[in-house]
């Protein structure tokens, strides 16, 4: 691994692009968790960039060893020069460029397993919540994942942060309008729920048995009524006090745990 010192190193431009988005065939992971979760998905690593520090460390060196397999662009850099390209406000030792996952219809309807449990994201445009909803959906159980064009990069350094390895390992369909989301699930043969406030039945009086996609929509002003019309059907989480809503991703959970339940 090459030792560089220049702020202007090509490798060091391309990771700038890379985690502002403007490289859509890589991606940006950070520390050391989620570099593991690229290694361990089997993401095609493009590229890593190391402290010195973190170099140093043994704990780090078999990971960093691993990586370097997998890459041959691989440089050690100053903690200085590594936070020019941090996403984080503290460098957390190492940055890995890696191929961004297949997304797409096909990838998604080849991958689910069955019964179909999919999450429809449509208009969630706040990263955290869209990587904690990524993460609760694979550990609920959800076979795959849509996000709509109006809802933010699963794939952004912030949402990645967010999923910690989840948006690796599920199946994600990234950038359908969301009338062609709502249409591709029920031509897949599933039930389409969404979340509303106002709706009449509670989440559990759904048969979460079936097929379904679970749709939910931004915690600021929710799904339009247009939105909701389109969905087979829409339920609402009883909440007690003065609360008028969850946070998103804390409804995501509920939602699709009680689904959980439901299938054993």
């Amino acid at each position: 691994m090459k030792t560089i010192t220049s702020r202007d190193n090509s490798l060091l431009r391309q990771a700038r692009l890379a985690r502002d988005g403007k490289l859509g065939d890589l991606i940006f992971v950070e520390g050391m968790r989620l570099s593991e979760e690229a290694l361990r998905s089997g993401l095609s690593i493009a590229a890593i960039v190391v402290s010195d520090e973190l170099a140093r460390k043994d704990k780090a060196s078999a990971l960093i060893r691993e990586l370097e397999a997998r890459t041959d662009q691989s440089v050690v850099v100053s903690e200085k020069l590594l936070e020019s390209i941090s996403y984080t406000k503290t460098p957390q030792g190492i940055v890995v460029l890696a191929a961004r996952p297949e997304t797409g219809e096909n990838h998604l309807r080849e991958s689910m397993t069955e019964p179909a449990l999919v999450v429809v994201m449509h208009r969630i445009n706040n990263p955290v919540n869209v990587g904690a909803i990524l993460r609760t959906a694979e550990a609920a159980g959800a076979t795959g994942v849509i996000a709509t064009q109006e809802t933010s990069d699963p794939y952004s350094p912030k949402s990645l942060r967010g999923a910690m390895g989840s948006a690796f390992r599920l199946p994600i369909w990234h950038g359908p309008t969301y009338l062609t989301a709502v249409a591709w699930c029920k031509n897949q043969g599933m039930m389409t729920v969404c979340a509303d406030v106002h709706a009449n039945s509670g989440h559990d009086q759904v048969d979460w048995k079936k097929p379904a996609a679970l749709i939910l929509g931004p915690e600021s002003s929710g799904l339009s009524q247009e939105e909701i019309e389109a969905a087979d059907q829409s339920v609402r989480i009883p909440m007690k006090g003065a609360a008028e809503s969850l946070n998103v991703a804390v409804a995501a959970g509920v939602l699709l745990y009680e689904a959980a339940r439901q299938r054993g």
